[in-house]
C-alpha cells in the first residue's frame, strides 16, 4: 500500500509526503532521518494519513494536498470546523 501523510511538526508547521510504509517513515521522520525540513522542525507527530493502492494515486494526492492553504489542510485534518488547528475535545461533561 502506499500512503500520503500530513505530520505536525514541533513548531505548529505541517510537513506533507508519500511513502509505501508509513509506520517507518513517520518513526524516521521523529528519529530525525527524514526529510530535511523535519529534521529541522522535531519533534514530528503523524496528524492524518490516506491511503492508495497505487504510487501514482498517492503521488497525485500528495501534489495536490501541498497545493493547499494552510486552512484547508487543517480542515482536512480536523474537519470543516477547524478554526484554530487544534484537535477539538469531543468528551464533555456537558
Amino acid at each position: 500500500m502506499n500512503w500520503v501523510y500530513i505530520l505536525r511538526c514541533g513548531d505548529g508547521s505541517l510537513y506533507t509526503g508519500w511513502t509505501n510504509d508509513l509506520e517507518e517513515r513517520v518513526r524516521a521522520h521523529a528519529a530525525g532521518m527524514g526529510a530535511k525540513y523535519t529534521r529541522s522542525h522535531l519533534p514530528v507527530e503523524l496528524a492524518y494519513c490516506e491511503q492508495f493502492e497505487t504510487v501514482h494515486e498517492a503521488m497525485s494526492r500528495e501534489w495536490h494536498i501541498k497545493r493547499m492553504s494552510r486552512k484547508q489542510k487543517l480542515e482536512l485534518i480536523y474537519g470543516p470546523d477547524a478554526a484554530s488547528g487544534e484537535k477539538k475535545d469531543t468528551d464533555t461533561d456537558e
